[in-house]
């Protein structure tokens, strides 16, 4: 584990190195690139420099305490000596975590995708209200949400919506969310009081930038129309909206949020280009798809992974074996308790494939 870290260490001060060089501040996105490289390490850095800066007091304290003669000045340093083994534990303990294999796509932003599944209006409705609790979780994290595309519903439901969600560690916070929510609540159009089972498809992927993915603008059919829903009175009067169709995959993707045509089409380009290295990462069926249909953190959508129980006021996540009475919180925004369970769960099978539990 010490020569990773010194590895990490060396890692480090050569972006620290490169950050200063008029090359790499001239370069916004190699910049910005760095910045996060160094910020995923820093903190394993600052640890295990304690680390060693703890390790060297013990030593001298232990070697003062053989040294020292008087008794009274021996249980001094006696006092001191089990104070710095306790903090060494502690930075060791801390350090161990912070050596689990991270994954790589933690500090992306998040393509996030919510659909009506199984319920008709019942599970449009519950479209709508992810949407909100999504977005009050991102504004909770200093995250920002934007809607690049919805279709609505009758009664005020979605049948789906398609947002972007940008900051650093989106994607730690929202993968574990990919998946089928499924709700259990009475119907507000329910009569005789029965409880509707309906459910909704979540498919959280990491928006990618520079990827090696070739698109043959041949193989694209680029539609325009006129944005519909909010955003002011220029969508009724534009054809602003811009769906892409890629006609070797059916893949389709759509953008209606900016206000020109030349925006849109950028926008749907950068989402299609994440869609489509994720479908090419699925097929490889490489590491990262493997830890990614794990139970912890799977993109399978046709898994069931939480039920919201609103008659019980529930909340219950069947990966983890999670049950919350705190649903009216967590349809609030609330959902910490869940993602942190998640974090953690996801953490032990980290540190047991590495070799660190």
């Amino acid at each position: 584990m010490f020569e990773q870290l010194e590895e990490v260490v060396a890692r480090f001060d050569e972006i620290d190195a490169a950050l200063s060089t008029p090359e790499i501040a001239s370069d916004p996105k190699q910049m910005t690139k760095l910045m996060r490289e160094r910020t995923s390490i820093e903190e394993t850095v600052v640890t295990y420099k304690r680390l060693v800066e703890l390790s060297d007091e013990v030593d001298a304290t232990r070697e003062m305490m053989q040294d020292e003669k008087d008794p009274e000045m021996r249980a001094m340093a006696k006092e001191e000596l089990d104070d710095l083994v306790g903090q060494r534990g502690e930075a060791e303990s801390q350090l161990k975590e912070l050596m689990i294999p991270k994954d790589p796509r933690d500090n992306a932003n998040v393509v996030l995708e919510i659909r009506a599944g199984t319920g008709g209006e019942e599970a449009a409705l519950f479209v709508r209200d992810l949407l909100r609790m999504y977005a009050r979780f991102s504004e909770s994290k200093g995250f920002k949400m934007k809607q690049l595309s919805a279709n609505e519903a009758a009664q005020g439901g979605l049948k789906e919506v398609v947002c972007v969600i940008n900051g650093l560690g989106a994607f730690s916070q929202f993968k574990h969310e990919s998946g089928t929510h499924r709700v259990q609540r009475i119907p507000a159009t329910e009569s005789q009081g029965r409880i509707h089972t309906s459910a909704v498809t979540v498919a959280v992927l990491p928006e990618v930038e520079d990827v090696d993915i070739e698109i043959n603008t041949a193989d694209l059919r680029i539609d325009t129309y006129r944005a519909s829903g909010a955003g002011g009175q220029h969508v009724n009067r534009t054809d602003s909206a811009v769906r892409i169709t890629h006609v070797p995959t059916g893949v389709v993707v759509q953008c209606q949020d900016e206000r020109s045509q030349h925006k849109n089409r950028d926008r749907a380009m950068s989402l299609l280009r994440t869609k489509l290295y994720d479908e090419k990462q699925r097929k490889a069926k490489s590491a990262h798809d493997a830890d990614r249909r794990a139970q912890v953190g799977s993109g399978d959508r046709s898994e069931r992974i939480r039920t919201y129980n609103f008659p019980q006021n529930r909340v219950t996540d069947h990966r983890i074996g999670l049950t919350l009475h705190a649903l009216d919180s967590v349809i609030e925004g609330g959902l910490d308790p869940v993602v942190e369970g998640l974090h953690a769960a996801e953490r032990t099978k980290r540190m047991a494939t590495a070799g660190l539990a």
